[in-house]
């Protein structure tokens, strides 16, 4: 038994490795609210032009990086968010490091709670998407004409970091781990 297991422990080491590997890819993209500006007023940041460059999905972490001596970070409803209005917030963060892990589809709505400061731009619209693989047989493109139309590019590699899997890495990483076992 002893034999068996210190015969293995090469093909061990490799399956932990991928293992641990393949968890990574589980995780999705980190985005920094602003990029290098982060969240602030200073520097005249376009919070709907940053967020409307990025592809959102369910995973993806949020951060808001910021002076938590200025400002904050507020989750507030479509209302609050488009009258700036802050004194019912979802969730209030006030680290000055905030990471928000997005859970569902839809818009999230963010705002900073200092007096003014969303009047002045500082609020941004987290939009995740559904996305849909195909259009169906029974949906011509006419059907579809009342959707409106969304080009959004694809965000930088500088900043995001991606831990989502392809179909084809996910095949490379089960039939690895089935070679090691049973080879």
């Amino acid at each position: 038994m002893a034999f068996y297991i210190l015969e293995n422990i090469p093909k061990m080491t490799l399956l932990f490795l991928i293992l641990a590997c393949f968890m990574q890819l589980c995780f999705g993209a980190v985005y920094k609210v602003g990029e290098s500006a982060g969240w602030t007023t200073i520097g005249n940041v376009d919070y709907k032009l940053w967020a409307a460059t990025k592809t959102f999905q369910v995973g993806d972490v949020i951060v808001f990086q910021y002076s938590p001596q200025f400002h904050n970070v507020m989750q507030v409803t479509h209302a609050e968010y488009q009258s700036c209005n802050a004194t019912a917030p979802i969730a209030t963060h006030t680290t000055g490091k905030d990471s928000i892990t997005i859970t569902a589809h839809g818009h999230h709505f963010f705002l900073c709670g200092v007096p003014g400061h969303c009047q002045a731009g500082q609020k941004v619209d987290i939009n995740v998407l559904r996305v849909s693989s195909s259009v169906s047989p029974s949906q011509s493109p006419s059907s579809l004409s009342h959707i409106p139309a969304v080009a959004v590019p694809a965000p930088s590699p500088s900043h995001a970091s991606y831990w989502l899997p392809s179909k084809i890495g996910v095949v490379l990483a089960v039939s690895l781990v089935l070679l090691v076992c049973f080879a």
